[in-house]
């Protein structure tokens, strides 16, 4: 069970790292897609690992996937500028996951639509 102090952890690393991608990450990275969002962090009870889900909407599938790996090629640059903002002893290792909830909402509904014009 995380505790509140992680709840608390995972809400301030998730508003910083999305800063930290929108100001620092595109500064240097030109090729990311265009709407990246930090859906959620989980950070260990231990605090040495953070799980960071990363939702990206684009509609270039492959600029999509390239932007990924950019970003977990270099999470340890995002854990270092969250080093500088965040005062704690330690910064969790960040492990980038994609979060492909939009994706499959997307399927979903339109599944779901396809049902309602086979009915009418």
């Amino acid at each position: 069970m995380k505790g509140l102090r992680g709840e608390r952890l995972g809400g301030e690393f998730q508003k910083e790292i999305a800063n930290i991608i929108s100001l620092k990450m595109r500064s240097e990275f030109s090729r990311l897609s265009a709407i990246i969002s930090v859906t959620s962090v989980d950070v260990a009870p231990d605090l040495k690992t953070a799980k960071v889900y990363i939702s990206i909407y684009d509609t270039d599938k492959e600029r999509a996937e390239d932007s990924f790996e950019i970003l977990r090629q270099n999470s340890g640059i995002i854990r270092h500028e969250l080093s500088k903002i965040m005062h704690l002893r330690t910064v969790p290792e960040l492990r980038i996951i994609k979060d492909a909830s939009m994706e499959y909402g997307e399927k979903i509904d339109k599944i779901l639509s396809e049902l309602d014009k086979d009915e009418k």
